[in-house]
């Protein structure tokens, strides 16, 4: 508990108070003008020069109002500072609050309770979301234009009852296993476009300017192609191709891809063709 400050004002007071009233007379000043100019009340300067500083309040505050007045009146009061009011000691706080340990063990568990809903709601999902991908038959892979065959029919009444398994029919019986599993869509596109044998076909995604020469030094075909154009040429009458943007073509000889990136410059590709249909660089 706080106790009361003014215990800390201990011995006799008097003779410092005397002494401040003695320099006040001997300056011709009254009671009530110290007051004013120390904007203090009057009953505090006369508890200060009678000695009851008791009155007054704590100490800190009794030896603030001292200092004033010794500083007002040119006297020195320090010694009596020392002697006369004990310096203000720290108030010892104590806490009445207490929380009892089975309190403080509820308000954990519940904390702990509140941390494993939280990370079950985050993971539950997830983990539904994502356990297929962590399943043990790999899900088989077909085309968007396949249609799977249908499962084979049920064995009519009455039929013979099966043979026991031999290795060829566990490899079916795997297979049938792996029909079964389910169809994971592929986007990888189906070439139709692959060139016949003896065609040098070009297929253009963007914008590209095209000149197509003959063997016979004529132009076969030339002009500013499309996005989704495709031309498509004899390779034995084809002598060279130059190709504007050649980033964006795409070359077939016989229904093989050419590589076209060792003939190009400034992403401009020019290539010759061969008696026998093959391409190479252009001279």
């Amino acid at each position: 508990m706080i106790q009361e400050a003014s215990a800390n004002i201990h011995g006799d007071a008097r003779e410092s108070g005397a002494r401040l009233r003695e320099a006040r007379t001997a300056a011709g000043l009254s009671l009530q003008e110290v007051a004013t100019r120390l904007r203090m009340p009057v009953r505090v300067v006369e508890a200060l020069e009678d000695g009851r500083w008791q009155v007054i309040g704590a100490s800190v505050f009794v030896r603030g109002q001292l200092r004033s007045y010794a500083r007002l009146l040119g006297v020195d009061v320090e010694p009596f500072l020392e002697t006369d009011v004990a310096p203000a000691a720290p108030v010892d706080l104590v806490s009445h609050a207490h929380t009892p340990r089975y309190q403080r063990l509820m308000e954990s568990a519940g904390r702990r309770a509140v941390y494993v809903v939280i990370t079950a709601a985050i993971a539950v999902p997830v983990w539904l979301a994502t356990r297929s991908h962590f399943s043990d038959t790999p899900p088989a892979t077909a085309s968007l234009d396949a249609v799977p065959a249908e499962s084979a029919p049920a064995a009519a009444p009455g039929a013979e009852p099966a043979l026991p398994a031999t290795p060829s029919t566990s490899v079916a019986r795997n297979e049938e296993a792996e029909a079964s599993a389910p169809y994971v869509a592929s986007l990888a596109p189906v070439n139709r476009s692959a060139a016949p044998a003896g065609r040098l076909v070009l297929e253009f995604s963007g914008e590209s300017w095209m000149q197509v020469a003959g063997r016979d030094g004529s132009t076969l075909d030339q002009g500013l192609m499309r996005a989704g154009d495709t031309r498509s040429f004899d390779a034995a009458s084809v002598a060279r191709v130059v190709l504007g943007n050649a980033s964006v073509v795409r070359v077939q000889q016989s229904g093989s891809i050419v590589d076209t990136s060792p003939y190009q410059r400034a992403n401009v590709a020019r290539f010759a063709v061969s008696s026998d249909g093959s391409v190479t660089a252009a001279e």
